[in-house]
């Protein structure tokens, strides 16, 4: 789940990249939610199969 979310959140802010500055704030925080995700998945460290 949390890479999903990871993924989904890459990807918004590379679109974001792609299309315009004027939403420059709001694409490096969509940046730093995505490494939060991921910096939490990798402390927890869960196994989901």
């Amino acid at each position: 789940m949390l890479w999903t979310i990871f993924l989904i959140l890459l990807v918004l802010w590379a679109l974001g990249l792609l299309t315009a500055y004027t939403f420059g704030g709001l694409i490096h925080i969509l940046l730093v939610i995505a490494l939060v995700v991921l910096i939490i998945n990798l402390i927890s460290g869960r196994r989901i199969t």
